[in-house]
Order: C-alpha cells, then structure tokens, then sequence
C-alpha cells in the first residue's frame, strides 16, 4: 500500500529546525521530500549532539529522516538550472529565509506560480512577511519571550523562562505542515505564511481574550494554574516525583477526599480552590511527601484520579507502554520519536534517518522531469488540481 502523501513532490529549502520538521511531517507519510542543501551543508548536521558512530548530528537525522538530499549552489547558474527544474515538478516548497530573501534570489512566489500555477509555497519565518518586525532576525526564544509564554513560565518570584527545548520550532513545524496540507487540499497554487510568534500564540488558549474583555493577566504560578488546584509536580517520600491535575470536578473531588479535605468548604468549587491555593498545595505537598511515589499512584488510581510519574530519558528508555505503542522506533540504526499519529488505513512509514551531503544528488540530477514524474517515476494523478 502507498503511503497517504506519496503523490506530493515536495523541494526542502529550508534550514535548521521549523522549517524541515514541516517537511518531515510530510515525508513521513509518504511524500518525495527532496532537502536542498548548500554544498558546505546545512547547519543542523554540526548543532548540539554527535553520533558516535558517525559523527553526524542527531538532530539532523531526526528532523531530515526520510528525506532525499541534494547539494546545490544557488549562485551557479547549472545549479539553478536544477533546482528549477526540481520546482517546476513541485507540489510544495517549504523555505525559511528572511523576508525578501526568496525574491533577491530571482525565486519569489510571483515568478514560482507563473512557471508551475499548482505550487504551494510555504514560508517560515520568526514575525511573518509582513508587519514592523518581519525583517528581524527569527530565533524560537524570542519568539517564547514575545509571545506571553515565558512571562507565565517559571516560579512567582523569579524569572521568566523560555522551555529548555525547541519548543516553538517544534510546534510551527506541525502548524506549517496543517497549514501546507489544507493548501494542497485546495488544489490552488499560493504562499502560505507561517511564522514562530503567531505560533507560538495559538497555545496561550483563552489568554488574550481574558485580557481584552476581563483586564485580567495570568500569574507566573511554577507548575501551577490560576484555575486548576491542586495541579503540578510534588515529591514523593522516595525522593520521586509524580505530575498531577485536577481539571475536572470528579477528579477535584475524590482527590480531596482522599487526601483527607472532602468535607472542607473553602475547597468545594473551582473558584474556592483557587482562592485558597497556598493552603490546599501545603496539603497536597505533606500527602504526598509522606509515600512513596509508588503508593502515591497506587492511592490515585484506587480513586480513579489523574496521576503520573514524572520521568526522564533513562525512564523513557524502558518505559513498558512507550514499548508497546512503538512510540520510539529504530529508523535506520537510530533510535528515535516514531510517527507523530497513527492512520489505520494509510499509516505514515519510517524509511530512513537523514542522510549524508548529497546522498541522492546523481540520482536526482538523472530522473526525468514533467508532471508524469514523481518518487522514482511513477505516473500520479491529482484529481482536481490545477495542471493535473
């Protein structure tokens, strides 16, 4: 069975983190990703961790997995000859240089439509095309710093933090790949506009509204929420620690009746738990620091109440239900986070971590061109698209 996207050739410009995780979204289930790549290499090959092994960067191979790579020289006229040829092809180019970058290149979305009228060009930025801060410079931390996040990150009397991962890039790798599928979907050729900032604002949920209509701000609160008490981490009389949430009133209340307070009225609704916070969490915290974090979960679950334990990588490792679900896989002979969903009909397919500098450049170079070509010369329909 062909993957879902296996008709969609899609042509990588893009560097770093936000852009190619939208192209590997896609290639995961399916599509022809070609990573275009300077001839020097792109960045992410030599950022953060090593393989041992081979001295490849292990964040390169997750973010460009199942890929196709070429190297080429956009200043060299044979170069270009290709990559437009590569474009003309297209259904999808994903890029993420500055604004204007793309049309100082002679490749600007006007020129792009006028040879291949069915393109869908995506374009992931840190502030947008347009707007005061679109020619800054992008980076995933300022854009947590300017988008409320980290103002709510962090403890009451300290400072505001940004996340201790890639966060944003993560979360506008899968906005720009939603944003370029509903795209695709409409069978009309245009630019699709995806930035950090503004995607990094889609998780603040009702925030801005509460401000706007209520003149309301959220605290900093740690792990804590203004409306969910008690919620967060504690620590266990083991030295483990256990996540939990009482968001819902069922869950509120047999919490607190196991923790002992069920028949106290300062805790008996939302708004009384929230008005009474430092209270309830000293609770919370003497509970569970006097079990184990075993005994802990044990008493959750007797109470059908909302626990975890809080684990790191080493815990990930040999966790039994990651295990079962295959939620991490071995693509290649690296292992890493498998599909992002599961489609019971078409399922996405691990092929192969991101591979060496122009791994597939000559074959690239050597593969017919035209709409009758795609993933290795297979003749594709596209039923309602333009030019198809």
């Amino acid at each position: 069975m062909n993957p879902p996207l296996a008709d969609l050739r899609v042509i990588d410009l893009s560097s770093v983190i936000a852009g190619p995780n939208c192209a590997r979204y896609l290639a995961d289930f399916g599509a022809d990703v070609i990573k275009v790549e300077r001839p020097d290499g792109d960045g992410l090959r030599r950022m953060a961790w090593r393989d041992p092994r081979d001295d490849e960067g292990l964040w390169w191979k997750l973010v460009n997995r199942n890929k196709r790579t070429i190297a080429l020289d956009l200043r060299d006229d044979a170069d270009r000859d290709v990559l437009w040829r590569l474009l003309d092809d297209a259904d999808v180019l994903v890029e993420n240089f500055r604004p204007g970058t793309l049309e100082r290149l002679d490749l600007g979305p006007d020129e792009l439509l006028a040879r291949n009228p069915r393109l869908v060009v995506t374009r992931v930025t840190g502030f947008g095309q347009d707007g005061p801060y679109s020619a800054r410079p992008g980076f995933a931390t300022v854009a947590e710093g300017m988008s409320g996040f980290a103002a709510l990150n962090g403890e009451p009397d300290g400072a505001p933090l940004p996340p201790p991962i890639a966060l944003t890039d993560e979360v506008t790798g899968l906005a720009a790949a939603f944003a370029t599928l509903v795209a695709v979907h409409s069978g009309e050729g245009q630019v699709v506009d995806v930035n950090l900032l503004e995607s990094m604002m889609q998780m603040m949920g009702p925030l801005f509204s509460v401000y706007a209509l209520r003149g309301e701000q959220q605290p900093r609160l740690g792990g804590g929420l203004p409306y969910t008490v008690p919620r967060g981490t504690y620590r266990c009389r083991d030295g483990g620690w256990v996540a939990v949430s009482t968001s819902s009133e069922g869950v509120a209340r047999r919490v607190l009746e196991m923790i002992g307070v069920g028949d106290d009225a300062r805790f008996a609704t939302f708004e009384g738990r929230a008005g009474h916070r430092e209270e309830l969490e000293r609770v919370m915290v003497a509970w569970c620091g006097e079990r184990t974090r075993d005994e802990v979960i044990a008493a959750f679950g007797a109470a059908d109440a909302a626990v975890g334990p809080v684990l790191d990588m080493a815990d990930l490792a040999v966790d039994p239900h990651l295990a079962a679900r295959r939620a991490i896989a071995n693509v290649g002979d690296t292992p890493m986070q498998s599909l992002i969903a599961r489609l019971s009909a078409t399922p996405g397919v691990l092929r192969w971590p991101g591979r060496t500098l122009d791994a597939d450049g000559g074959q690239i170079r050597r593969e017919g061109w035209g709409d009758d070509r795609r993933a290795g010369g297979r003749r594709v329909s596209r039923p309602g698209r333009p030019g198809s």
